[in-house]
């Protein structure tokens, strides 16, 4: 194997990553699209469930915030499960539970069995971002984390362009066998995560050293480039216990400034095909899907400069809190346009673009200090603890709406968390320090390279 210092040319260290790139990121993309569809179609169930299952607002509320309950209590364990089990059967396992759960609550009759669904949905997809996110770390070094974070959760705009559409179309068009439309969106929608399960098992491999596209050497390189990382880590951050990557005060503020992410999020899945309905007399569903997507279309190009602009400089702070800022101020502005359906739009996609840019620089964070065994805890823990806000944010959200009659009180709360989150980001010593160190440890490494590699997209 090759020494820790040894390096290949630009060219050759270019070959592999392109190559990591072909064969990992697309399959997880597709995963990831499947595992937001199913998490947000009830938004746009909504348009026709609450008033089937006589379900209030603040009740949608509670229901679109229980899938966080479930998937904070689990994640933990099952990103730990995952480093004994392998990333390989254990993401198929997760694809294949929550694709049936998924399915399954296009049957439920009242608003208690709906409640359970969304639970068990959250237990059931428990741990698939922080364990792909863990999978990342075996494959790309860290001055490459941000774009290859930003490029994976693509899937996350791309999803919302294709499930309201599709969403909308299947509310629209699909009465199949006298069965009401909405169901038949979590039906088919569902059904696509079980059959990945099984493909998973086929795709994807535990580590480079298993990758038979992978020469011998490029593994080596690989596995060597990515050891020295984390033992430059250790050496300047120490190890870290698992309780301090479980709760500890680095873990609970990344949390907090993910969290305030999250709470946006979750408001916008949930609640944008609400809104939009409600500025429009005569927008069919079809319409309101197909307008939801818009914002997302800007968000899924946008959020990959960003990151490759955070990457390019090793800068992490700004790269977060400069867009949470900018959502916030979106947010406060929605209640000057309330009346005017274009300048709302306009004003969501300014709003969802900078929510989504933070992505790609806000995961590079983590992986400056967090390595092993406290990887997959620490990475676990701030993503469980951070959608605590998919459960926040839509009941808090719903319950405003039904106590003011309004959203615009939800919105401004949303937007003074994320001030909040933005001033915390951007004065955390730890992370000033952790990418003080992070530029200086790629400097060492790549002093001719570096630009080459900034360069591979």
């Amino acid at each position: 194997m090759s020494s820790d210092l040894d390096q290949p040319p630009g060219a050759y260290r270019d070959t592999v990553i392109r190559k990591i790139k072909m064969r990992v990121l697309p399959f997880l993309v597709v995963l990831y699209i499947m595992a937001f569809i199913d998490r947000a179609n009830v938004g746009y169930a909504a348009l026709e469930m609450n008033a089937d299952l006589g379900i209030t607002k603040a009740q949608f509320g509670l229901i679109a915030g229980l899938f966080s309950i479930g998937y904070f209590l689990f994640e933990v364990p099952s990103n730990m499960l995952m480093r004994k089990v392998g990333a390989r059967k254990w993401i198929a396992r997760i694809l294949f539970s929550w694709g049936a759960v998924a399915v399954a609550t296009g049957f439920v009759h009242d608003f208690t069995q709906l409640a359970i669904a969304r639970t068990v949905l959250g237990i059931a997809e428990a741990g698939f971002f922080p364990c792909v996110l863990l999978y990342l770390t075996l494959w790309f070094p860290e001055r490459e984390r941000a774009r290859v974070v930003a490029q994976f959760m693509i899937a996350l705009p791309v999803a919302t362009l294709i499930a309201g559409p599709l969403s909308g179309m299947i509310l629209d068009h699909v009465h199949w066998f006298g069965v009401s439309s909405w169901r038949w969106v979590f039906i088919l929608e569902g059904i696509p995560a079980v059959l990945l399960g099984i493909v998973t098992l086929f795709v994807l491999v535990d580590g480079p050293h298993k990758a038979k596209w992978l020469t011998p050497d490029e593994a080596d390189w690989l596995t060597d480039t990515i050891e020295a990382e984390n033992r430059a880590k250790l050496a300047h951050h120490g190890k870290v216990s698992f309780l301090r990557s479980l709760a500890g005060i680095r873990t609970l503020a990344l949390s907090f400034i993910y969290y305030s992410k999250s709470v946006a999020i979750y408001v916008l899945a949930f609640f944008t095909p609400s809104i939009i309905a409600g500025l429009g007399d005569r927008l069919s569903n079809t319409a309101v899907g197909f307008i939801t997507a818009i914002p997302y279309a800007a968000a899924a190009i946008f959020m990959v400069w960003w990151a490759r602009h955070s990457d390019r400089g090793g800068e992490r702070r700004w790269h977060v809190g400069i867009p949470l800022l900018a959502a916030a101020a979106g947010l406060v502005s929605m209640v000057f346009v309330q009346d005017s359906l274009w300048f709302s739009v306009i004003l969501l996609v300014v709003i969802t673009v900078a929510v989504y840019a933070t992505y790609g620089p806000f995961w590079a964070l983590p992986s400056l200090f967090l390595t092993g065994p406290a990887a997959a805890v620490g990475l676990a823990s701030i993503n469980s603890l951070a959608n605590l806000g998919g459960f926040v944010g839509p009941v808090g959200f719903g319950a405003l709406e039904t106590a003011t009659g309004s959203i615009y009180w939800g919105l401004t709360a949303v937007s003074i968390t994320l001030v909040i989150a933005a001033a915390l980001v951007t004065r955390l010593r730890f992370v000033r320090e952790a990418e003080a160190n992070a530029r200086a440890l790629a400097k060492a490494e790549l002093p001719e390279s570096s630009k080459q590699v900034e360069e591979v997209s």
